[in-house]
């Protein structure tokens, strides 16, 4: 998998280390997404679509309609029922026609990630906008879910394309590897791909260690291949 982050690129070339995509007007180029600056993803549509967060749009460009989407690729009255049985919440809507939307929330930073038919795990919260060559789903997130205030269940996103992921402070890409395991804060947490087992590790952690505990009795642990995402700050 290929990943863009958002803050400058360190080749002068204007491509992003590992990512073999160029950087136009200061935005990175992943399809139909790009950034940018660091807080607002452009969707360029011509006559297809895009589906974001509800009320994410801050203008838009051309001949553009926005309606309700539902959750998924074509998602049936399974997946709807799923999800509200869980409580994994996302409320999306679809933009489709020519132009440009231009989308940001709170002034969240955004990170585009780029799949190429590989799944991302993602918080429903972190979900900003995602191409629609991709699909949607609602799967089992372990206890990393109740650790971190967030349920059993999280979003996964396949196929081929672009997602739009939100930040608080500049998103962090951590590499796994069978030597060098990962372990996060579940308040931190923000997505995940690869092929990944997820652990726990319990008792003290580092927060307590100075003073500033809070009680949380897990921290993630990520081995096998794969990267992970984290956010500089807690929910």
């Amino acid at each position: 998998m290929t990943y863009v982050r958002t803050f400058p690129a360190s080749r002068r070339d204007g491509t992003v280390p590992g990512a073999g995509l160029a950087m136009e007007d200061g935005g990175y180029v992943v399809a139909q997404l790009r950034t940018n600056g660091h807080r607002v993803a452009e969707a360029h549509l011509n006559g297809d679509s895009v589906k974001a967060l509800t009320g994410s749009m801050v203008a838009y460009e051309g001949k553009v309609q926005f309606k309700k989407a539902s959750f998924g690729g074509g998602e049936g009255v399974m997946k709807t029922l799923k999800r509200k049985a869980t409580g994994e919440s996302l409320d999306l809507m679809e933009c489709v026609g020519q132009g440009v939307v231009y989308l940001a929330q709170m002034g969240s930073y955004i990170e585009l990630i780029a799949l190429a038919g590989d799944k991302l795990s993602v918080e429903s919260s972190a979900l900003l906008a995602y191409e629609s060559t991709l699909s949607t789903n609602v799967t089992f997130a372990g206890m990393h879910g109740m650790s971190a205030g967030q349920g059993l269940t999280t979003t996964s996103v396949s196929g081929h394309g672009a997602v739009a992921i939100l930040s608080d402070g500049p998103a962090i890409c951590l590499e796994v590897s069978r030597q060098y395991p990962v372990t996060v804060d579940p308040q931190a947490y923000l997505g995940s791909s690869g092929q990944l087992q997820q652990g726990f590790v319990t008792g003290v952690n580092w927060k307590s260690l100075i003073g500033e505990g809070s009680g949380e009795p897990f921290s993630l642990q990520f081995s096998g291949t794969g990267r992970v995402w984290i956010q500089p700050a807690e929910r």
